[in-house]
């Protein structure tokens, strides 16, 4: 099977991923009253597993609800040495260099991954990882916050597949790595 690592990831429009406070309630600034999941369950039935950073687990740990997800969790953190008691089931400690960390998870049989947290995101990116990337815009500024993207150590080019609005307000584009041309 082939090994494909996959971002989906709500930004506001000038990029960032949560605020200077590392809050994301701006995430939910347009209503949606009928609760559109703007095709994260059909991204959901693409991925095998999850990676996610330590930072990002946290954010999930710190919800007031269930689990969220079905498939397995891998943790990505040199920093954190265990994962807390009440998710010890939940999710699995990984650290390391991405390649080692990816060969480990490939070799468990998770071979379509989807990587989320914007340290994370921006370290796959670094090392030319991200295979692909759904990218859900709301149409906020919010001036400061953590940054989607990061520096680079030469470009990379995406082609843009497919495009839709969902709300009347918001844009979701999905782009594939395009691995040609010198970038």
């Amino acid at each position: 099977m082939e090994n494909r690592n996959k971002v989906y990831i709500g930004a506001s429009l000038d990029g960032f991923i949560a605020d200077k406070e590392g809050g994301i309630d701006w995430l939910d600034s347009i209503p949606n009253t009928d609760q559109i999941d703007m095709g994260y369950r059909a991204f959901m039935a693409q991925v095998d597993a999850l990676l996610m950073g330590r930072n990002t687990f946290e954010t999930v740990c710190g919800f007031d609800i269930d689990w969220p997800y079905e498939k397995p969790v891998f943790v990505l953190s040199n920093t954190l040495k265990q994962i807390p008691e009440p998710f010890h089931d939940k999710a699995i400690l990984v650290s390391g260099p991405l390649q080692k960390v990816l060969d480990e998870i490939h070799e468990q049989g998770y071979h379509r991954l989807y990587i989320d947290g914007g340290k994370t995101i921006q370290s796959f990116l670094r090392e030319d990882l991200i295979d692909e990337m759904t990218i859900t815009t709301i149409p906020i500024l919010l001036g400061s916050g953590i940054s989607l993207f990061g520096e680079l150590p030469k470009p990379l080019l995406f082609e843009c597949v497919s495009s839709q609005i969902f709300l009347g307000k918001i844009v979701q584009s999905h782009y594939v790595r395009k691995r040609h041309s010198g970038f």
